[in-house]
């Protein structure tokens, strides 16, 4: 039997829509389809990326495995975490306060704290605002006590400073920035959770 089609209907076939319709009809790829993008996903490995170079610093300071920090010489053995390079520093006009904050109980739990909760917070995708504050912070303490502007050190040997400015503090302070901005912690992390809790949609600092 012949199949007779409507002369002003046309053919049922349609081409899928290229604009990415999140209707779900139609052709269109549903949302859950596209809610991952390759840049949340570039965003997420540098996230935790990032968040491992902090997490693993605390804990090879902390333990001692024998790469930055020899073992028998953690923290938890009694070494102190902020002597050797703070009282190294031997160039920036910010030199003698790093000398006499070496090995203070204070600066040594300011500085753990500190790179473990940036670690924790970039690893787990939450409180990565605060987190770029600190980190900041941090990255900005270490910038001026490496003194890159220097070419000269207090002993006069060179201070092989391969730039004057930028070096790699400053760029995993702009890292961090960015990764808060962007709200990189909802692929791949709690961001999504995290930000659901009450005190934190009452302060979104905390995000």
């Amino acid at each position: 039997m012949a199949v007779h089609e409507h002369p002003h209907r046309s053919p049922r076939f349609r081409l899928p829509s290229i604009r990415g319709d999140r209707s779900g009809t139609d052709g269109a790829v549903p949302a859950t389809a596209t809610a991952t993008t390759v840049p949340d996903r570039a965003f997420a490995s540098l996230r935790l990326l990032t968040g491992f170079v902090f997490l693993w610093a605390f804990l090879d300071k902390t333990f001692g495995f024998g790469y930055a920090t020899p073992s028998g010489k953690g923290w938890i053995d009694g070494g102190s975490p902020t002597r050797g390079f703070l009282s190294s520093v031997a160039a920036g006009p910010m030199a003698s306060t790093f000398h006499d904050w070496a090995g203070a109980g204070w600066a040594d739990w300011l500085f753990m704290l500190g790179l473990l909760g940036i670690g924790v917070a970039l690893c787990a995708g939450v409180a990565l605002r605060p987190a770029a504050v600190a980190g900041t912070l941090m990255m900005a303490l270490m910038w001026s006590a490496e003194w890159p502007p220097a070419r000269w050190l207090s002993d006069g040997s060179p201070s092989m400073s391969s730039n004057p400015f930028a070096d790699y503090h400053l760029i995993y302070a702009l890292v961090i920035i960015a990764l808060a901005a962007a709200g990189a912690g909802v692929t791949w992390g709690l961001g999504r959770l995290w930000a659901e809790l009450p005190v934190v949609r009452d302060h979104g600092w905390l995000r």
